[in-house]
C-alpha cells in the first residue's frame, strides 16, 4: 500500500459508505472491499486490490485503514465496529463524520475567502496611502498650518498600530510553535486534551466533539451486550489510539476502586460535563446504550449549530472591518483636497 498517496476526505467518505451500504445489503467484508473497486477512482484500485488481498490474508480492516493512513477517527469507529459488529452502520456514521467535516471546510472556505481577499488588498492600499500621499499631505498641512482632519489621523493611528498587531502576531505563532514542539507534545495525552479544553470556545467544541465519539462509540458496544467494564477494555487495548487507551485505563482503575462510571470520568475535562448526568441518568433508568446514543447526536447537532453560528458572525464582521478602512483610506485623501482648496 502506498503511504505517500494519502487518501482525500471525500474518497475516505465514499469508500467507507459504499463498504458501509454494500455489507447493509448482505455482502461479507471481503466481498464488500471488493465490490467497492466500480465506484472509487481509478487511482485508488491498487490500495484496494491490496486490501482485498490482506483480508483473504487474515488481516482486520482496521489494520488495512491504519496502513492507508486514514482519518484517526474513522480507523477508531472501525476499530470499535470489529468489536461490537454494527460494522454496516459505523461505517455509515464515520462516512457522515467525515463528510460534515468536508461541509465545514468548504462553507468555511467559501465565505472567508472573499472578505480575507478583501482585507490583503486593503492592507495593500493601506500601505500605500500610508507611505506615499499621507507623508505629503503632512508636508502641506504643515507649510500652510491648516489641522489634520479625523480621518487622516485615524488612518496614521492604524498605520501605526498595524505593525505591533503583525509583530505580536507574529511572536504568538513562534511562541505557539516552541511551546508545542518543547513543552505540549511531551505531556500526558490525557493532560493536552483538558489544556485544549481550557481554551476559550475551541474548547467547548473540543468538549462538544470528543463527547459525541466517546458516547457513540459506548452506544454501539453496549447495545450489543457489553459490559461497561468490557467496553473500557476494548477502549484500554486500542493502542493506535493513545487517547481512548488511556480513557480506557483510567476509567478501569477507577471502577476497581469501587466508583461508578460517571465519577470515573470525572478527571476527563475534554468531555462535556452534562455527559456525566446522562451516564448517571442512564444507569439508574438501565438504559445506558440510549442515553448514550442520543447524547452523541444531541452533541453533533450541537457542534453544527455552533459552527453555523460562527460563520455567521465571522464573514459580517470581516467585512466591516474592511468597509471601515476604505471608508477611511477614501476619506483621508479627499477631506485633505478640500481642505486644501478652502486654504485658497
Amino acid at each position: 500500500m502506498k503511504k505517500n498517496k494519502r487518501w482525500t476526505n471525500l474518497e475516505q467518505a465514499r469508500f467507507l459508505k459504499c463498504i458501509g451500504e454494500l455489507l447493509d445489503r448482505g455482502y461479507s467484508m471481503s466481498e464488500a472491499v471488493q465490490s467497492s473497486r466500480y465506484y472509487m477512482p481509478n487511482r485508488r484500485l491498487e490500495d484496494i486490490n491490496a486490501c482485498y488481498g490482506s483480508l483473504k490474508g487474515g488481516e482486520t480492516f482496521f489494520e488495512n485503514l491504519v496502513k492507508l493512513n486514514f482519518d484517526r477517527q474513522v480507523i477508531s469507529f472501525v476499530y470499535f465496529a470489529e468489536k461490537h459488529g454494527g460494522f454496516a452502520t459505523a461505517f455509515q456514521d464515520a462516512s457522515k463524520m467525515i463528510q460534515n467535516k468536508q461541509d465545514t471546510i468548504k462553507k468555511l472556505s467559501k465565505l472567508l475567502s472573499y472578505p480575507i481577499f478583501l482585507l490583503l488588498f486593503t492592507f495593500v492600499l493601506f500601505f500605500f496611502v500610508q507611505s506615499i500621499l499621507i507623508p505629503k499631505f503632512n508636508s502641506i498641512f504643515l507649510s500652510m498650518n491648516i489641522n489634520k482632519n479625523f480621518f487622516l489621523l485615524f488612518v496614521q493611528f492604524i498605520g501605526k498600530v498595524i505593525p505591533f498587531l503583525f509583530a505580536f502576531l507574529l511572536i504568538f505563532l513562534v511562541s505557539s510553535f516552541f511551546y508545542y514542539n518543547l513543552h505540549f507534545r511531551k505531556l500526558d495525552i490525557i493532560v493536552q486534551m483538558n489544556l485544549l479544553a481550557q481554551i476559550p470556545y475551541i474548547g467547548k467544541m473540543v468538549r462538544r466533539y470528543f463527547s459525541y465519539v466517546l458516547s457513540l462509540q459506548l452506544s454501539y458496544l453496549l447495545s450489543s451486550g457489553f459490559s461497561i467494564y468490557e467496553c473500557l477494555q476494548f477502549f484500554q487495548e486500542n493502542k493506535e489510539q493513545r487517547l481512548y487507551s488511556q480513557i480506557g485505563i483510567i476509567a478501569i482503575s477507577q471502577l476497581k476502586k469501587g466508583l461508578r462510571l460517571d465519577r470515573a470520568f470525572v478527571s476527563f475535562d475534554f468531555l462535556d460535563k452534562e455527559l456525566l448526568q446522562i451516564i448517571q441518568h442512564g444507569q439508574e433508568n438501565g438504559k445506558l446504550d440510549q442515553e448514550f446514543y442520543y447524547f452523541g447526536n444531541h452533541c453533533l447537532i450541537q457542534i453544527e449549530e455552533n459552527l453555523n453560528k460562527t460563520m455567521k458572525v465571522l464573514q459580517p464582521t470581516l467585512y466591516s472591518v474592511v468597509g471601515i478602512l476604505i471608508i477611511s483610506i477614501y476619506l483621508s485623501v479627499l477631506m485633505p483636497m478640500f481642505q486644501l482648496l478652502d486654504g485658497f
